[in-house]
This record gives structure tokens, sequence and C-alpha cells, in this order.
């Protein structure tokens, strides 16, 4: 039994030789040719060459062709009311007005909140009646004014005489002094006399400052709402102290609403003002529709994105402020292929691709990018316009290598 084992082992050691060392050898000594040596010496050659084709791996391809899509940059904001404004109190006064409940429409102007008049009436009053008072005094001070200009003018005269008959010797020195000194009251007189119209015109202007500010005052007494929109609070209750900066209410504007959301700085060049964009609610509403009205240009430090704002029609008021928004923002056209999600694959530095053949049945690689994903497949960049995919066993083959494909027909 051991002689046996022995002989069997060389037998099975000279079997192993002459098939892997002398393979010609052994192919003469049964009677067959050695292969034809090809022009190629290469190690992939020479181990393409020698597989026959039964030995192969067999894969399924699909020929995909490149189709014009739009692209769109995909975000995920929410919707945010166009003005949102705390209507406060400017003065202090108790409501004197019935409130008005929240969710109220109101209209630009309409009051919100009317506050006690108390003595602001008889302070207008008053004010108007000293801007009467210092109105009647300016006449008063503009004819002093022509009095003291009409003296200045006699004493210029007689001064003027004075001098002349004193040249001639008939008139004394004293009686030319008297004359200048005159002139010089008179020219006093002129300067108080304007000083008095000054002071006139000034007492008018300030009775009119008094008569604004306390028709200011009143106007105050009238808090109206800013815009239309709808009361997102009740109005201050009935007999309720205001001071300045208390709170009347708050309106908001949803008509037309906002979606805010932030754009990635990788997409952000993709996205454009007045692009159109389509939007789908949480609740499930997805016919919400608009434009691109605002797109920052300075980044948020901590995300590094940009805030990008588009303005929505509201005017069934459907849209309420704070919804969660999936959002599609409207693109350049681009080529892309459809493929089933199972085709992409990674290379062995874990880049995302597809592998395909070219007409001689070789495995390549292909990096992809990524547009978007639906239920029929995926859409994917950055292939030829015509290309066959491996789209199955693309796992158990690498660049380079031969495969015997099978086709596969895709409608698209």
């Amino acid at each position: 039994m051991r002689i046996f084992s022995i002989v069997a082992a060389i037998a099975v050691a000279a079997a192993l030789y002459f098939a892997i060392v002398d393979r010609g050898a052994l192919l003469a000594l049964l009677g067959q040719d050695a292969p034809a040596q090809t022009g190629d010496d290469s190690p992939e050659a020479a181990a393409q060459d020698t597989v026959p084709s039964s030995d192969l791996v067999k894969v399924v391809v699909q020929r995909s062709v490149a189709q014009a899509i739009e692209t769109a940059v995909s975000l995920r904001g929410e919707t945010r009311a166009a003005r949102v404004v705390d209507v406060k109190s400017e003065t202090s006064a108790i409501v004197i007005s019935d409130p008005l409940r929240k969710g109220e429409n109101v209209e630009k102007g309409q009051i919100l909140c009317r506050l006690d008049e108390s003595t602001r009436g008889a302070a207008l009053a008053q004010a108007k009646a000293q801007l009467e008072e210092a109105r009647a005094r300016a006449p008063e001070a503009q004819a002093r004014l022509d009095q003291a200009i009409a003296q200045l003018a006699e004493a210029r005269i007689n001064q003027n005489a004075s001098s002349k008959l004193s040249e001639g010797g008939f008139a004394s020195t004293t009686r030319v002094a008297n004359a200048e000194a005159n002139v010089a009251t008179a020219l006093a007189s002129v300067e108080s006399a304007r000083a008095g119209v000054q002071a006139a015109q000034a007492g008018i202007e300030s009775a009119q400052a008094n008569v604004a500010t306390a028709e200011k005052e009143l106007e105050r007494l009238l808090i109206r709402a800013p815009f239309a929109g709808l009361l997102e609070s009740d109005t201050a209750e009935l007999g309720t102290l205001l001071q300045p900066g208390d709170l009347c209410a708050t309106v908001i504007q949803l008509n037309p609403i906002k979606l805010v959301a932030f754009v990635p700085e990788t997409e952000v060049e993709r996205v454009k003002i007045g692009a159109q964009a389509r939007a789908t609610l949480a609740t499930g509403q997805d016919n919400v529709t608009g434009q691109v009205t605002f797109l920052s240009r300075a980044a948020d430090e901590m995300t590094r994105t940009f805030l990008v704002e588009i303005e929505v029609a509201n005017t069934d008021m459907n849209i309420s402020d704070g919804q969660t928004a999936e959002i599609l923002v409207a693109g350049a056209g681009a080529k892309a292929h459809l493929l089933p999600q199972s085709a992409l694959t990674l290379n062995d530095d874990g880049v995302l691709g597809i592998r395909s053949i070219d007409e001689n049945a070789i495995v390549g690689f292909h990096p992809v990018k990524l547009l978007r994903d639906t239920p029929e497949g995926v859409w994917l960049t950055g292939l030829a316009d015509s290309v066959d995919v491996i789209v199955l066993g693309q796992e158990y083959v690498i660049a380079g290598v031969r495969v015997a494909p099978t086709y596969r027909d895709l409608v698209q």
C-alpha cells in the first residue's frame, strides 16, 4: 500500500508538471498542436487570448443613449410670511376700542387700537391759539421796522443838510453833531425793529411746531395696520394702558408668501435670480410654484450655504407660515443617461461610476455624477452620448478584462 501511494503521487506530480510547465510537450504527446503565438506579448493580452469564450465572465449589458433633461437643484426649506410686524404704541394712553380677534383679515390703514384722547385735544387748541397770536404780532413788528427805516432816512437827510450848511458857515458844529447822533439813534431803532420782526417770525415757527406736535400726538392715538394682512394675535384689550413700545397687535402678510432655503456652495452657481421653482409641502400640496427673488452672495459662516428666497402667490391662503417644503429650482438643460440604480458601482479608490464595454467587449470604468433619483432609475452625467453599460455582473469584473456580454433592450 505504501508503494502504491508513492507511485500515485509521482504520477500526479508528473501530470501537473506537463500541464503547467511544459504544456507543449503534453499536447505533442497527446497528438495535438501547441497554440500559435500572437503578436501581442503583454501578459494581459496573452491571458485574454488564451481564455476560451466559454470561460469568460458573462454579464448583462444595456445600451444607453443620452437624453436632454432639465436639471434642477433640490433643496429643503420652509415657508415664511412675506412680512411680520409687531404694531406697537408710540404714546401712553388707555385703549378705548373693542379688540379685533386673531385670524381676522385687515386692510392697510385699518384702525387696530384706538386710544383715549384725554387732554390732547385741548393741547392742540392751545397750540393753534398761540399760533394765531404769534401771527398777529408779526404785522406790528413789521410796522415798527418800517417806521424805524423812515426815521433813519429822515435823520440822514438832516445830517446831509447840516453838513452842507456847516461847510458854508451857515450851521454850527453842534447842529452837525446832533444830526449825526440822530442818524445813529435811527440806525439802532432799525436794528431793534428788525430783531422784533425776526422774533415774531420765530414765534410763528415755534407755534407751528407746537401745533404739529399736538396733531401728531392725536394721530398716535389711532394705531393702524401698516399693510393688508392677517392678525396673528388679538389686538390690545379694551381698558388696557399702553405705554410707548407696548404691543397693540401682530400683523402678517401671507400673500405673496416666501419659500426660504439654503443652497450648498457646490450648487449655488446653478441658481439664478428669476429662475422658476416648484415645491411640495409636508401636507402633500405639490402645486406650489414661484420665482427666485433673492440669492445671498455671502455664505453662512457655519454651514457654508447661501440663503435663497422664492416668492409664491397665495391668493387662497392655503399656505401657512413655517411649513416644511421640498423645493426644486430649475437649472439649465443637460444631457444625461437614465440607468438602473443597480448599475452604479465603486472603483478601488471609492469613486462612484459605472462599468461599460467597448466594441471588443473589454471592460472600462467611467466616473459619473448623479443628477436625480426617480422611480424609473437614476439620471447620470459624465458619459458619452452612447454607451454600453454593464447592468448585471459589473461587480465581478474589473477594467481591462474581456467579458461575454448579453444585451437587453430598455425603452427610455
